[in-house]
C-alpha cells in the first residue's frame, strides 16, 4: 500500500438502480414517476432565460420554499430544501445524528441508511422486521440517538398507520425522528400535520416519485423552526448553493398544479392495483404496497433468474442480491402500455 492509501475513507457505496442504455427499454427499477411534470413545469422551462445562469441561484430557494410553504399551511422557516431528498436526509445526518447513542432504522429499508452511517462514523442498531417485513414500533421504544425510517417502507412498500408513526415519536422525546416519506403521496398519510405537535420531528419528502421531477433533484424537509435552522446552518457550512436556479422555479411550478398531481397519482395507483390481482394470478406474492412499486416473490421460480430474462428482452426491475431480499423483485408501477409488456413476457417466461 502506497503511504497516502492509509488515509483514504473507504465505505461501502450506495449502489443505484441500473439507467439501462439500450433503445427504449422498459424501465420499471428506479420507481420513476411514468408520467410527466405538471405542465406548468414545461411552460416555465420555456419560458427561462438561459442569461440567467450565469449568476448564482437564490442560496435561500426563496420561490421554492413559498410554493411549499403555502401548500402545507406551514411557515417558511419550516421548510427546508437540498438536492432531492438524499441530500436532505444526508444533511440531517450530519446536524442531528450526533449522539454517543446508535441511531435506530429497519434491518429491511433504504439502504443508504447504513452508507450515511457508515461514513460520518455514526453507530446504528437495525430492529428486524418481522417474517412479513412489518415495522413492530416497541422495538424502538429504547434509548437511542436518533430514528429514521421511511414510510411507507422501502423496498416493501408496507404503510405504517399515522397513529403507530405517532406511537414511535411520543415514545422518544429526547432524540430527533426522521420520517422519510417518499412514497407517501402514493397511498398514505403524512406526518406533516405532526411536526406542529413534536418539535423533534423532521418530515422528509421528495420531487422524484409522486412530482415526476427526478432529472432536478429536489428533496424538502418540514419541521419545526429549530430544526430547520439547525440543518441549514450545516448546509451552509458544507455548500450554500445547494439547489441550482432551475430546479428552484420548475419545482415551485410543480407544486402549483394540484389537480394534475392528482391525477397522476390517480392513474399509478389504479394501474398498482390492477397489478396486484394480474401478478397474484401469475403466482407471485408481495406485500400490500402503498407505494408506486410492488415488491414480490414468485410461487416456483427464483427472482434473479425471472430478473435476468426480463433484462435480456430489456425490461429492468430491481434485484436485490443480499439477505432476505434475494429472491424477491422490486417492480416500479409504469405506464398502462409499459405494464402490458411486462406482463406479456411474464406470462409466456412463466408458463415455459
Amino acid at each position: 500500500m502506497r503511504a497516502w492509501e492509509k488515509n483514504i475513507r473507504r465505505v461501502a457505496p450506495y449502489v443505484p438502480g441500473e439507467q439501462p442504455k439500450s433503445e427504449k427499454p422498459i424501465k420499471l427499477n428506479t420507481n420513476e414517476n411514468p408520467y410527466p411534470p405538471a405542465p406548468g413545469v414545461k411552460q416555465a422551462f420555456k419560458e427561462m432565460d438561459a442569461g440567467q445562469f450565469r449568476k448564482y441561484p437564490d442560496s435561500t430557494s426563496s420561490e421554492l420554499i413559498k410554493a411549499l410553504s403555502e401548500y402545507y399551511q406551514v411557515e417558511e422557516n419550516e421548510v427546508f430544501v437540498g438536492v432531492g431528498s438524499d441530500d436532505v436526509i444526508a444533511m440531517a445526518f450530519m446536524t442531528f445524528f450526533n449522539s454517543e447513542l446508535p441511531i435506530l432504522f429497519p434491518d429491511v429499508s433504504y439502504s443508504f441508511y447504513k452508507v450515511w452511517a457508515d461514513l460520518l462514523h455514526i453507530s446504528y442498531e437495525t430492529p428486524a422486521l418481522d417474517e412479513n417485513f412489518c415495522i413492530h414500533k416497541e422495538d424502538y421504544y429504547k434509548a437511542n440517538g436518533g430514528i429514521i425510517f421511511p414510510n411507507p417502507n422501502a423496498p416493501t412498500g408496507l404503510l405504517l398507520p399515522l397513529e403507530e408513526v405517532e406511537d414511535i415519536i411520543a415514545h422518544n422525546q429526547d432524540s430527533v425522528i426522521i420520517v422519510d416519506e417518499a412514497y407517501i403521496d402514493f397511498g398514505g398519510e403524512s406526518a406533516v400535520r405532526l411536526t406542529r405537535k413534536y418539535e423533534n420531528l423532521l418530515v422528509v419528502q421528495t420531487f422524484s416519485k409522486s412530482r415526476s421531477l427526478a432529472g432536478l433533484r429536489i428533496g424538502y424537509a418540514i419541521g419545526h423552526p429549530d430544526l430547520i435552522r439547525a440543518v441549514n446552518d450545516v448546509k451552509n457550512s458544507y455548500n450554500s448553493y445547494t439547489l441550482n436556479m432551475p430546479s428552484i422555479k420548475l419545482g415551485a411550478e410543480a407544486v402549483k398544479d394540484e389537480t394534475y398531481f392528482k391525477e397522476s397519482l390517480e392513474r399509478i395507483v389504479k394501474t398498482r392495483e390492477e397489478s396486484k390481482l394480474r401478478l397474484k394470478k401469475l403466482g407471485f406474492s408481495f406485500p400490500d404496497s402503498m407505494a408506486n412499486f410492488i415488491f414480490a416473490t414468485h410461487k416456483d421460480r427464483s427472482a434473479k433468474d425471472i430478473y435476468k430474462a426480463l433484462r435480456e428482452n430489456h425490461i429492468y426491475v430491481r434485484y436485490f442480491d443480499q439477505p432476505r431480499l434475494d429472491n424477491h423483485l422490486r417492480i416500479s408501477i409504469g405506464t398502462d402500455e409499459e405494464m402490458k409488456k411486462f406482463f406479456e413476457f411474464l406470462e409466456v417466461f412463466l408458463s415455459d
